[in-house]
């Protein structure tokens, strides 16, 4: 009997310690209650959409902060990329980026960045609303094609909201969705079903909407992703060699040059976090505690602002000891770009004091201004790509050794195009070729589309 009662007394106070336990827990850690706030059929509005998921609205919101935070590359502060690098202006002479290049202030800033910038004018077309609204998806599904060459301007009242969660998300159901015509286009080119994507390979294709190269296509100024023999930067370049297609030409050398958009997504691809199943938000919007909820945040910056949440989930080492290796790595990829940037500047003098000569010759010059193209397109696509490089180092320094290899032998074609023993015809001219221009023939002078 006396066995039984310690028992008996033993299993009481096991009960009472776990009710005490649950009504602790719940006390201290009670879930936000759930929202009965319904999101409306067809609605675009983020604050609307807030309504009903609170804690992810707040995030989204802090995107409204401009700093540079721990980031030495990037940070959502306007800054002239030409007053930090004059060499720009050069570099993108007889281009509107010559004029006006600041860096992007983030999602929530889009419209006001956009139709903001100097390099929009009065004959910028609506492709240059692409991946700047949720508003997008429906004008397109409404006007087909005909929405990419529309006036820039003549679409302005019906572009109402910035890039938000109506861009990646499916509303009734909240799955990440694909709502980019050019992204759908462009995986359809390379024979991949979208239905196929895991949930975590779609935490990085809804980035690649818009985190990617792209151009106009010359006969009706949809934005297109040049994806057709693959992701690499030799893989755009093929294809626009293939095609004949340039962005512009330089008022200096007179090459028939590319601008690299923001390939991001593309230089992710050849890293290493990409190759072991990292997706973008794994880093940039990595879980978070808002409230008394876990959530994915949607604060988008720098993974350096957030390194607890973004890096050391996989990485044991301090804090210290990461940001430390990404930004020793970005200085490393940083000069090897102003290296680039020497050269180039190089070049273009070169090219431009030959073509002064008349007994410059016309094979010379020719290849002079190819290997221009080349080496700029090189030093661009990791100059515009958003991560300094950090992305896929390897890849990066191999694009812009490339680079500086092109840039001096641009340089050294230039100045044998004038030597005296060198045989051929004179035409220092012989390097303006034809192309596919956006930045004249779809903006018109003086304007182009914003990065």
């Amino acid at each position: 009997m006396q066995k039984f009662w310690r028992s008996s007394l033993l299993i009481s106070l096991m009960l009472i310690l776990t009710g005490f336990l649950i009504l602790g827990c719940n006390q201290d850690s009670s879930p936000t209650p759930p929202t009965t706030a319904t999101i409306p059929e067809g609605e675009l509005d983020p604050a609307v959409w807030g309504k009903a998921y609170p804690d992810q609205y707040a995030s989204y919101q802090k995107q409204k902060e401009e700093t540079k935070g721990n980031s030495k590359y990037g940070g959502s502060l306007p800054e002239s990329h030409l007053k930090e690098s004059p060499a720009q202006v050069k570099l993108f002479a007889g281009y509107p980026f010559s004029e006006d290049y600041n860096e992007e202030r983030g999602h929530v800033w889009a419209l006001e960045d956009v139709t903001g910038t100097l390099r929009v004018g009065p004959k910028t077309i609506s492709s240059c609303w692409n991946c700047k609204s949720p508003n997008v998806k429906p004008l397109v599904d409404k006007m087909g094609d005909s929405f990419w060459s529309t006036p820039f301007n003549d679409l302005k009242d019906q572009i109402k909201h910035p890039i938000s969660c109506a861009n990646c998300h499916d509303q009734k159901t909240m799955a990440l969705t694909i709502t980019s015509v050019p992204l759908l286009d462009a995986l359809k080119t390379r024979g991949i079903d979208p239905a196929n994507f895991s949930r975590q390979e779609m935490r990085t294709m809804v980035c690649a909407q818009c985190h990617v190269e792209y151009y106009f296509k010359p006969d009706n100024k949809k934005v297109t992703f040049p994806w057709n023999y693959g992701l690499k930067m030799d893989d755009a370049e093929k294809l626009y060699t293939e095609i004949s297609f340039k962005d512009w030409d330089h008022k200096e050398s007179q090459a028939p040059m590319l601008k690299a958009q923001h390939p991001d997504y593309e230089l992710f691809s050849t890293g290493v976090h990409a190759a072991n199943g990292v997706a973008c938000a794994d880093c940039h919007m990595p879980y978070v505690k808002q409230g008394q909820s876990k959530i994915s945040s949607h604060h988008l910056q720098s993974p350096l602002n957030s390194i607890s949440q973004s890096c050391q989930t996989c990485h044991k080492q301090s804090e210290e000891y990461l940001r430390n290796q990404v930004i020793g790595t970005q200085d490393t990829v940083f000069k090897a770009k102003v290296a680039l940037e020497t050269a180039l500047t190089d070049a273009i003098n070169a090219i431009t004091t030959a073509s002064k000569n008349p007994a410059a010759k016309a094979d010379m010059m020719n290849e002079s201004r190819t290997l221009h193209r080349q080496a700029q397109w090189r030093w661009d696509y990791v100059s515009a790509e958003n991560s300094m490089g950090w992305h896929s180092p390897k890849e990066a320094l191999r694009i812009l050794g490339e680079g500086l290899d092109l840039a001096r032998q641009a340089q050294l074609k230039a100045n044998l195009g004038v030597g005296a023993a060198v045989e051929g015809s004179s035409d220092p001219n012989a390097g303006k070729t034809p192309g596919s221009g956006t930045a004249v023939d779809a903006a018109g002078p003086g304007t182009a589309p914003k990065q």
